[in-house]
């Protein structure tokens, strides 16, 4: 018997093994399907969380920035970049043997406040090129995928009237993933958005899909972000989605998932950060803790979206989740401040859920 790695070889043919290690974390759950991974923040990034990053050099094989690679952070002024905490989180998955996510160049949100003062298009395409050529330069080789443009797309799939676009046009985009594979030829270049697995949103996704690759330029993957919810969307919406971006031939990843168990305000549907409303008992019906019936039910609803994940792991490269455990999350702020969520695996001492074990559990059909 020789043994390889992930393989038993016998005379009679090949045996799949997993061995129990393997089997016993999400990266090597998942490792024959897609990758891993999850968003990291400033503590983690730096050391002051050592649990977290603990549990996320046990179950990830890729890891994405919360913040620390945003415009606003990394350029706050035309002459001035901070590279202190993106340098430690790029060594922090080149230490693990991660593959390093940039997130993100082109955004409309977190921007420094100089670069929405430009009017003029041929300085803001210069202002562009040049955050993209000093930022995606300084780790060309190391960063292995970036989301080049984020949240692009109005609910209706047309074009967001950003600063970007109301200096620049719609070519901005095209310009960007220009810019981009200029800087980095080996680098992946995604397209990343909320709500594009549903119908109009999608078809304004595949538009810039279709609309860059007609001209030559370079895209290598779309983003789904998955800021979900217990019933919304449909799986039959998720799958489709899977399925029409695969078909546009691009990568599909899930970059941002997680599943809020709270109310949202007015059936509020999506992730811009830039909303927030009013906070009320009702909308913070779990102050405490996550009572054993919700907890069920977000373990199914988990179990359900990985099971299309696994039926076409052809088509799907990466899922990431947004948050490490619970009391990292976003959605304990949005879209209402000070409420309490349990939107991960994971909760607020680091201890897996029950969502977390059924994961684990989940055979591919």
């Amino acid at each position: 018997m020789k043994k390889l790695v992930g393989f038993i070889v016998f005379t009679g043919g090949l045996i799949s093994c997993v061995t129990a290690q393997q089997s016993s974390t999400l990266k090597g759950k998942y490792k024959p399907y897609f990758k891993i991974g999850t968003s990291v923040n400033s503590a983690q990034i730096e050391g002051g969380d050592t649990k977290g990053r603990l549990l996320i050099t046990k179950q990830c094989n890729t890891i994405t920035p919360e913040n620390v690679l945003k415009w606003q952070l990394v350029q706050p002024e035309a002459t001035k970049y901070d590279f202190k905490l993106p340098d430690q989180y790029v060594a922090l998955g080149e230490k693990d043997s991660m593959f390093v996510v940039g997130h993100t160049l082109v955004w409309h949100s977190q921007l420094a406040s100089y670069v929405e003062s430009i009017t003029d298009p041929n300085q803001m395409e210069k202002a562009m090129q040049e955050h993209i050529k000093t930022v995606m330069g300084r780790y060309k080789g190391r960063i292995k995928g970036w989301d080049v443009v984020n949240e692009a797309l109005n609910e209706d799939g047309t074009l967001r009237e950003s600063v970007f676009y109301k200096v620049m046009g719609p070519d901005y985009i095209k310009k960007a993933f220009r810019f981009a594979h200029e800087t980095d030829p080996a680098c992946e270049l995604y397209y990343n958005d909320y709500n594009i697995e549903l119908k109009e949103k999608r078809q304004g996704a595949l538009k810039i899909i279709k609309d860059l690759k007609a001209e030559g330029i370079r895209i290598d993957g779309v983003g789904i972000q998955g800021h979900w919810n217990l019933q919304w969307p449909s799986i039959e919406e998720i799958e489709q989605s899977i399925i029409d971006y695969a078909s546009a031939g691009v990568k599909v990843m899930i970059t941002e998932l997680d599943i809020t168990v709270l109310p949202n305000p007015w059936d509020l549907k999506g992730a811009d950060v830039n909303q927030n409303f009013e906070g009320s008992p009702f909308m913070n019906p779990y102050p405490n803790a996550l009572p054993d019936s919700v907890d069920v039910l977000l373990a199914k609803r988990y179990e359900d979206i990985f099971k299309v994940f696994l039926k076409h792991q052809d088509k799907v490269d990466r899922v990431t989740f947004w948050g490490l455990q619970d009391g990292d999350s976003w959605l304990n702020g949005w879209p209402i401040k000070g409420r309490t969520n349990y939107p991960l695996l994971f909760d607020r001492n680091y201890r897996p859920k029950k969502a977390y074990q059924t994961l684990l559990n989940l055979s591919k059909k």
